[in-house]
């Protein structure tokens, strides 16, 4: 199998092996890595929700930076908490397990670590998020975007915009967004969305699978004319879709944290040479 993303064979690497929502799930995730086997050079990306709610949220955290330039990481829902937590912004939640991550002796380093990771990465024709895009972005558009708000998170007064990022409204993007509007409604969709309008206006009181789209919304990605049509997007966030693999699609969170499975893939230009490979996992978050 032609094991390159690259369509120029000078500069050609091995292709990524993607993982989605490992959650705290260590072992699991210790277990999966060994079953895909990636070579030493082979890079790996994670889509997000790296900790919480597992058993093992420091020693997952630990084990994604020691990969170091390997590693790719784009920032969930769950990444983004533990930095509210920190900041004091929020309160843990019931089933959170944040404590330890906090409570280690470099917990300001780790705390950094995190809140430097993107959002959004586009490599070879591959976007990953962690939740979705709005149908109304491109690719340059969502980087842009991600970009923006990964720059007030990588700043001074990083805890200020964590404090504006909470909230539902505005939810749909307009051009003249501005302030913290603009970045709230960046952050919901790259860490929050499931189900739009077809004209991006976003719902975020349903978890459930994508049958269960309220009146008026469909999954993000079913938007008919949705403008990254043209790449794959890989995501995780949705634990009720599971693992779906698509020609333009893949969602990775395949619901380790649950009991059921945490999911990896090899990708490839040819979606047909893309190769899944997955472990049970026994705990429940």
């Amino acid at each position: 199998m032609d094991d390159t993303l690259n369509a120029s064979a000078g500069s050609a690497r091995p292709a990524p092996v993607v993982f989605g929502d490992l959650q705290g799930c260590c072992k699991p995730f210790q277990r999966l890595l060994r079953k895909a086997a990636p070579g030493p050079d082979t890079p790996l990306w994670f889509a997000g929700d790296l900790i919480n709610r597992g058993p093992e949220s420091l020693n997952t955290l630990r084990d994604v930076i020691a990969l170091g330039s390997r590693a790719t990481v784009v920032l969930g829902n769950h990444d983004l908490n533990l930095l509210a937590v920190a900041a004091g912004l929020r309160k843990p939640k019931k089933g959170d397990t944040l404590d330890e991550i906090l409570a280690a002796k470099d917990a300001d380093d780790l705390i950094d670590w995190v809140r430097h990771k993107p959002l959004a990465h586009f490599e070879h024709g591959v976007l990953m998020v962690h939740a979705g895009v709005l149908p109304q972005w491109d690719v340059t558009k969502t980087l842009e975007l991600a970009r923006e708000l990964e720059q007030a998170l990588r700043g001074p007064k990083w805890k200020e915009t964590l404090a504006s990022l909470y909230g539902n409204e505005p939810h749909r993007w307009d051009d003249s967004l501005t302030g913290a509007d603009r970045l709230r409604v960046t952050y919901n969709a790259l860490s929050r969305i499931r189900f739009c309008t077809a004209e991006g206006a976003m719902e975020f009181a349903n978890n459930a699978g994508p049958d269960a789209a309220p009146p008026g919304y469909m999954p993000w990605f079913d938007v008919p004319g949705r403008r990254t049509q043209d790449v794959t997007v890989v995501f995780g966030h949705w634990a009720a879709l599971g693992l779906m693999v698509r020609d333009d699609v893949l969602c990775l969170d395949s619901g380790c944290v649950w009991g059921n499975k945490l999911s990896a893939v090899r990708l490839a230009a040819d979606p047909a040479e893309r190769v899944v490979t997955q472990v049970s996992c026994a705990m429940k978050g």
